[in-house]
């Protein structure tokens, strides 16, 4: 099991030290990962009647990219992973530009978790879709890989037309991994089609056990297997509550079938850095059966 951290954005500050301090601690406490939410902006609840996001323009959020292109350069071996971006919200090749870059200065240690997202806000203020933000993630996708991997492509669909052009530097691996996040069956389809893993939301319950069943039926259609994907699990400090309930929560993600399992230390009223850290260290000891 591949243990990451769930940076805490919302709670972290502007205090650069600070955030220094926390991502080192990630690493040296031996964290194969640290993981990065994204949101562009923040609408005005108070504005909007009715207002159910989850986040507003209070809750502060770094944008992961340019987050991530400072931490790898105080860190050495961490993976810098996204959970997720939100791609249809962004125009593709700057995309593929911008993400070919931070895999090169990080030494191929990006993984890109990605969504379609639930906030019109954002997609309005960016200028693009949100009612065809499905079916256009795919088109991303395919246009991505293409460009992460060739010199020169030539790439005509029904969103986007690249005439003979292609990315320089191109990413280490010639490849970045695509994780997707969601529970909707559509996701899940998307997962076992063209995914390198998901990201399922909740906790390990009856429900999450039927859609991992779902999730074998769709990758046995194309003609794949559990084992050609990753599953990144979230355990939430604030819903799990006691260490022996973690432990618990550690054993059922195990047992369907999880790869890679974050904890999340936002909204338990904790100070950063320490505290988070404290919480962090406290995780590792119970992952690790000590």
């Amino acid at each position: 099991m591949r243990l990451g951290a769930v940076f805490p954005q919302t709670e972290a500050g502007t205090d650069i030290d600070a955030i220094a301090d926390y991502i080192q601690n990630v690493e040296s406490l031996g964290f194969h990962h640290i993981l990065a939410f994204d949101h562009v902006l923040g609408a005005n609840a108070t504005s909007r009647a009715n207002w159910s996001g989850a986040y507003q323009h209070t809750d502060s959020f770094y944008e992961p990219l340019t987050f991530y292109s400072y931490a790898a350069g105080i860190t050495n071996r961490l993976e810098l992973a996204t959970g997720v971006i939100i791609l249809p919200q962004r125009q593709t090749a700057l995309f593929a530009k911008q993400s070919a870059t931070l895999d090169l200065i990080s030494g191929g240690r990006l993984r890109l978790g990605i969504g379609t997202g639930w906030n019109q806000v954002e997609y309005e203020a960016l200028g693009e879709n949100f009612h065809n933000r499905g079916k256009r993630s795919e088109e991303q996708i395919n246009l991505l890989r293409k460009l992460w991997s060739q010199e020169l492509i030539s790439f005509k669909g029904k969103y986007h037309t690249v005439t003979d052009a292609g990315l320089n530097p191109l990413p280490p691996r010639r490849s970045i991994p695509i994780w997707f996040g969601g529970m909707a069956d559509p996701v899940i389809e998307r997962v076992a089609k063209i995914g390198d893993g998901w990201l399922p939301l909740g906790s390990p319950d009856k429900e999450k056990k039927n859609k991992f069943d779902l999730l074998k039926k769709y990758l046995e259609q194309n003609s794949r297997s559990m084992n050609d994907i990753g599953i990144e699990a979230m355990i939430s400090q604030k819903n799990s509550g006691s260490d022996t309930d973690i432990k618990k929560d550690l054993l059922s993600w195990a047992q369907i079938g999880a790869t890679h399992i974050s904890i999340n230390t936002m909204n338990c009223g904790l100070k950063f850095p320490g505290e988070h850290i404290k919480a962090l260290s406290n995780f590792i000891k119970i992952a690790n059966g000590s």
